[in-house]
């Protein structure tokens, strides 16, 4: 069902400065710098910055795990006690994300990547 942690991302309140700090800790240029996501590589994971995360549930950072079956995954988190947070949605590429609450409040999310 996972196979390893692939993204964290940050909720930031403003993305200038939040990219800044992690081109220097990183020592890196975001692959992707939009409005509405800056995404570095860093070896096999991503570190995400999400301007947005806060207006959408994000507390703190959030963990994606890899998955072959998302919504397998998501039915069988949500049996195991998991309060639904975000529903499977398309990123972009046929890559898939979603997000739960386990029973204390943390976020976990799930990536499956897509085809293209």
């Amino acid at each position: 069902m996972t196979h390893a942690l692939k993204t964290i991302v940050y909720p930031v309140k403003d993305l200038g400065p939040a990219k800044e700090l992690f081109r220097t800790l990183l020592g890196a240029e975001p692959y992707a710098d939009e409005s509405y996501y800056v995404g570095f590589r860093t070896g096999t994971h991503e570190i995400g910055l999400d301007p947005h995360g806060h207006t959408k549930g994000m507390t703190g950072p959030v963990p994606y795990w890899t998955v072959t079956d998302i919504r397998a995954t998501l039915a069988q988190l949500l049996e195991a006690g998991a309060k639904p947070l975000h529903d499977v949605q398309d990123v972009g590429g046929g890559t898939l994300i979603a997000s739960v609450q386990d029973p204390d409040g943390n976020l976990v999310g799930l990536f499956q990547e897509g085809s293209a």
